[in-house]
């Protein structure tokens, strides 16, 4: 059991097995020496982390801090290398779950790299939606968790996700209450940003190529590290106006 704040585990430590939500939020970031986060995935009820790097043996390349009072399941490597043995149902279910893993964190270097700032908060809040919904009539959002930890995950900075908000709300497709999200019809928000706002750059011009570039070479050094595999800094060296320095992921 962990109360809402609490650690579970270090970047650094070594792992002995996996773990699974029965109830509560878990949060797993990477830190930076300046103080700051980079949430990774926020995991809720029957969700589960820490198998890739079971598997190879190797530290944990993130914390995990819960985001409210938990309940997790610890599933001890041995149990599961035995599993694997006696098991072949298990193990396609095992390597389901990592395949579908490595997918998500496909999807997301994609989103970082090809959609604005806006196009990810208006798909953040889609996501939260039901696909039956009738599209004109207002649908009620309680958000997660907090705006930072959402504005981190989303590769934004809070004062960026706040803007964001406000707009919204000043073209009159959402209000927001706090953690309480009032959309004001499901279509009219999709077709936000078709209408050409908050669209990103144009993928044609040598800026957005550049900039493109450098997340997607960030977000795959990301999928590297969180399978576990420790490469050197990778430095990406960048042409465009916001991003001249060479950078260290």
């Amino acid at each position: 059991r962990l109360h809402k704040g609490e650690m579970l585990f270090q970047k650094g430590d070594q792992p002995r097995g996996f773990y699974a939500i029965v109830y509560g939020q878990m949060k797993l970031a990477f830190p930076s020496a300046a103080g700051n986060e980079k949430v990774v995935e926020i995991l809720g009820p029957q969700q589960s982390f820490g198998e890739a790097v079971m598997f190879m043996d190797r530290p944990y390349p993130v914390f995990a801090e819960s985001l409210a009072d938990s309940l997790l399941l610890h599933i001890a490597r041995q149990a599961v290398f035995e599993m694997l043995e006696t098991d072949a149902s298990f193990a396609r279910r095992m390597l389901a779950g990592l395949a579908l893993r490595l997918h998500g964190l496909i999807r997301d270097v994609e989103s970082y790299s090809l959609r604005s700032s806006t196009q990810r908060v208006i798909g953040f809040l889609l996501q939260r939606t039901d696909h039956g919904e009738d599209e004109s009539r207002d649908v009620e959002i309680d958000l997660p968790t907090s705006k930072q930890v959402i504005a981190s995950r989303l590769n934004l900075t809070p004062e960026t996700l706040s803007r964001i908000f406000h707009d919204l709300a000043a073209a009159k497709l959402i209000s927001v209450h706090g953690k309480h999200v009032t959309v004001h019809g499901l279509k009219l928000l999709r077709e936000y940003t078709s209408s050409g706002n908050g669209t990103a750059p144009s993928s044609n011009s040598s800026a957005a190529r550049c900039r493109r570039n450098c997340i997607i070479m960030r977000g795959s050094e990301i999928i590297w590290r969180m399978f576990g595999t420790t490469r050197p800094g990778l430095p990406i060296l960048c042409r465009c106006s916001q991003l001249r320095k060479g950078m260290i992921l």
